[in-house]
Formats: structure tokens, C-alpha cells, sequence
């Protein structure tokens, strides 16, 4: 019988709701997050299609 108790009672604390945190901090770096993404997909778009870097063959005077 006290074995089904535990039991239960480690059910209802399962199932307890819980405590909603107020950070400031994650909400910032999610939204540093989206605005890093932002810039670079901005700079894919309109670097993207147009952009074409040539790589010429080394002369004699080029080190490798």
C-alpha cells in the first residue's frame, strides 16, 4: 500500500505545472540571433547571383 503511494505522489508532482522563468537574457540572444541571420541572407541575396571570382593561374613572380 505505501509503495502505491509513492507512486502516486510521483505522478502528481509530474504533473504539476511548471514555473515560468522571466529572462531578459534568452529573449536578447534569440533576437541578436534573427538579426545576424537577417544581415547575412540580405548580403547572399544581393551578392549572389552576380558575384564571379576568378582565380587566375599563378605567374613566376607569385608564391604559392
Amino acid at each position: 500500500m505505501r509503495e502505491t503511494q509513492i507512486q502516486i505522489d510521483a505522478a502528481r508532482v509530474a504533473l504539476t505545472e511548471p514555473v515560468a522563468r522571466n529572462g531578459v537574457m534568452g529573449t536578447l540572444a534569440a533576437a541578436s540571433l534573427a538579426a545576424c541571420a537577417a544581415v547575412l541572407l540580405a548580403g547572399v541575396m544581393i551578392l549572389g547571383p552576380g558575384v564571379a571570382i576568378e582565380d587566375t593561374a599563378p605567374t613566376t613572380s607569385q608564391t604559392f
